[in-house]
């Protein structure tokens, strides 16, 4: 039995599962959808632009432009965001599908989540200058786990758009 012409071109056009392209299909499961990798950079992004304001608020205080009483009450006013913002991206991965980049987040919600029920969250006025070194700390680890986070997302956004752009 011989194929047409008309039968042969539509068989040709159909990508093949061989090789490379099977590869990238199964990567780009993890996070599969461009607009929810996109979502989730820009979450990401918000956690990083909070967390360094909290770094350069912790600078000035160690360089003296700005008061202890300032700088704990800007860093208290961005906590709750922060970790707001946290368990939303978390629950987003969840409800989107994506389990790695859930499994990815969860400690640093862990983390903030232990922070807040024994009420270690906030940042105490008196004790912001014996405390500095620790909080600096704090935020340089979550900066790191951000940006780790950050580029995973990248990484996972542009394999999503070179996938779809592929079986189109």
């Amino acid at each position: 039995m011989e194929l047409g012409e008309t039968e042969l071109s539509q068989t040709k056009r159909q990508p093949s599962l061989e090789g490379g392209q099977h590869r990238v299909r199964a990567v780009s499961g993890i996070m599969g959808d461009p607009y929810a990798c996109l979502v989730s950079f820009f979450f990401i992004m918000a956690l990083l632009v909070i967390v360094v304001w909290q770094l350069m608020c912790l600078a000035d205080l160690e360089f003296d432009y700005i008061n202890p009483y300032d700088s704990s009450s800007r860093i208290n006013g961005v906590v709750l965001p922060e970790f707001i913002v946290q368990g939303v991206l978390c629950l987003f991965y969840l409800g989107t599908g994506h389990w790695v980049m859930c499994l990815l987040s969860v400690p640093y919600l862990y983390y903030n989540v232990n922070l807040y029920l024994q009420k270690q969250h906030l940042v105490d006025v008196t004790e912001i200058y014996n405390m500095l070194k620790w909080e600096k700390r704090q935020r340089l680890f979550k900066l790191g786990y951000l940006i780790i986070l950050l580029l995973l997302s990248i990484f996972w956004m542009i394999m999503a758009a070179l996938d779809e752009h592929d079986y189109e």
